[in-house]
């Protein structure tokens, strides 16, 4: 069978005629189907990977079914090629510093941008066998390509042929939405489904959104030479993350000459010729922007259409499949994991949503979602990162949560890394000195944010990472060093005076 090329894959391009013959072959022939599966899976991205292959691992008679590029929005179009550019447009920073750290070109710097563009696609295919229909089927899975659609409460059809099954999980992922903006259709845009198709460097660009993957791309483009605009609806970037930290990326996105416009309505986008204008308006002040190509990174909404969830018993509401707690449909067959369901819209998040629903599904499992600790990261430069308790949720606890806070100003190596602008914070029980909730601002946060999960995983307090011994000098000891904060808050002034009595009576 034959598959139009995605948005996101250039044709002639060798890198991404590789990446296609992993994660949908041309010549691909569907398997005869068995008469019934032990798990229907719709969606092959990180949550339907992550289903099929665990329960064909668990010896389950399963059948994975996707219409596009198996691997989703992850690998094809998010995460994989986002990080190969980054890294990239990080190279062409970190040269212009140089000077900084006393080394220097002896020639000027010059920035291929197409060929930092040819390293993420050639990088994305070589990634790309991990998610494959080969691999797949070497595990077990039998994987169907093409359209599949429910006919009943417990049948697919996809490609003429019916696959029934016990169970089945939903997860179709999540598209890239464009706001209703007058005019934004008519003067072109590109998401981020086609922006990693671009071999040659806009001159200017606007961004519209000013959350992660605003950021995170406006950023990039900049430090390759494009004179970049972020606009934004909320008064400040990343408007989920703690104030102080999008104060800090705020500073440096200014630093690197990153226009920001935030805080008002965009009213329209007018097209002349080659150029397009963004017309904002704040406080009944009007703003024009001109740019040569505009990115929308501003929403995103689920993939639902065309797939026969009303033939299944399966509720859909605005932001896709309803599920309960335990991930189950109204159709108790049928369970649905990743960003069709979830307000977490994060490549790990899925991976645990599936595991989740696997467990519930056949095991008897009890579950819930809520008991998922889900950190976050942005990969900006610095990072910001992040899991549980919020800034605002720690403050509207009052005196029940304690939160803590040290600069990278005061660890060696972030000095030393000339990264010291930045801060990790701890919200803590007050009495129990339990972790609920950290951030992260370092060049490297996305990496240094495992402790604190893993400490609000297993309920850890903040004295146990005090009593952690880790390898110095690394960023990573910030988190030792509020621990010694959390320790000094309980060195009340009695306290104190009984340790002096016991260190003189010991002499």
């Amino acid at each position: 069978m034959t598959v139009a090329l995605a948005p996101a894959l250039i044709e002639m391009d060798p890198s991404d005629q590789d990446l296609l013959r992993s994660v949908h072959p041309p010549d691909w022939k569907n398997p005869a189907p068995a008469a019934r599966y032990d798990l229907v899976v719709l969606g092959g991205g990180t949550a339907g990977l992550v289903s099929a292959l665990g329960a064909a691992g668990l010896g389950a008679r399963v059948a994975l079914v996707e219409r596009a590029l198996l691997g989703g929005d992850c690998l094809n179009q998010g995460c994989v090629p986002s990080k190969g550019v980054i890294r990239a447009s990080r190279a062409a920073y970190d040269a212009r510093e140089g000077p900084s750290f006393g080394v220097e070109a002896a020639v000027p710097l010059r920035i291929d941008f197409p060929a930092a563009m040819a390293r993420m696609r050639r990088l994305r295919a070589g990634i790309a066998h991990n998610d494959s229909a080969a691999r797949a089927t070497s595990l077990g899975v039998d994987v169907f390509l093409g359209d599949g659609r429910f006919v009943g409460p417990d049948a697919l059809e996809v490609a003429g042929a019916v696959l029934r099954f016990k169970r089945a999980v939903i997860a179709t992922g999540a598209r890239a939405a464009a706001p209703p903006i007058p005019g934004l259709a008519e003067a072109g845009y590109w998401t981020n489904e086609t922006i990693f198709t671009l071999t040659a460097l806009p001159a200017r660009i606007v961004v519209i959104g000013a959350g992660p993957i605003g950021c995170e791309l406006g950023q990039a483009f900049r430090r390759f030479g494009a004179e970049v605009t972020v606009v934004g609806n909320e008064p400040r970037v990343l408007p989920r993350d703690d104030p102080d930290a999008s104060a800090v990326l705020h500073r440096q996105l200014e630093r690197e000459g990153v226009r920001l416009v935030l805080g008002g309505k965009l009213v329209r986008v007018e097209r002349r010729g080659e150029e397009r204008v963004l017309v904002a308006e704040k406080e009944g002040v009007t703003t024009r922007v001109a740019c040569d190509e505009i990115l929308v990174a501003a929403g995103r909404a689920p993939n639902v259409e065309g797939l026969g969830l009303e033939a299944a018993g399966v509720a859909v509401e605005r932001a896709g499949v309803v599920v309960d707690a335990r991930l189950r449909t109204a159709n108790r067959r049928i369970f649905a994991a990743g960003d069709i369901c979830s307000a977490w819209k994060f490549t790990h998040a899925a991976d645990a949503m599936a595991r989740l629903a696997l467990r519930n599904a056949f095991f008897f499992g009890r579950g819930k979602t809520s008991s998922l600790v889900i950190p976050w990261a942005t990969y900006t430069d610095p990072e910001i990162a992040h899991v549980g308790m919020t800034a605002v949720e720690a403050a509207a606890a009052g005196g029940a949560v304690r939160t803590l806070t040290v600069q990278f100003t005061e660890v060696d190596r972030a000095v030393l890394d000339g990264e010291s602008e930045g801060f990790a914070r701890l919200h803590v029980d007050a009495k129990s000195g339990r972790v609920l909730g950290a951030t992260a601002v370092a060049r490297h946060a996305g990496e240094m944010i495992g402790e604190p999960t893993l400490a609000i995983g297993q309920r850890l307090t903040a004295g146990q990472l005090s009593a952690t011994i880790l390898p110095y000098p690394t960023q990573a000891e910030v988190w030792r060093k509020l621990g010694d904060a959390w320790q000094r808050t309980r060195l009340t002034p009695m306290t104190k005076r009984a340790l002096a009595h016991i260190i003189r009576w010991r002499r």
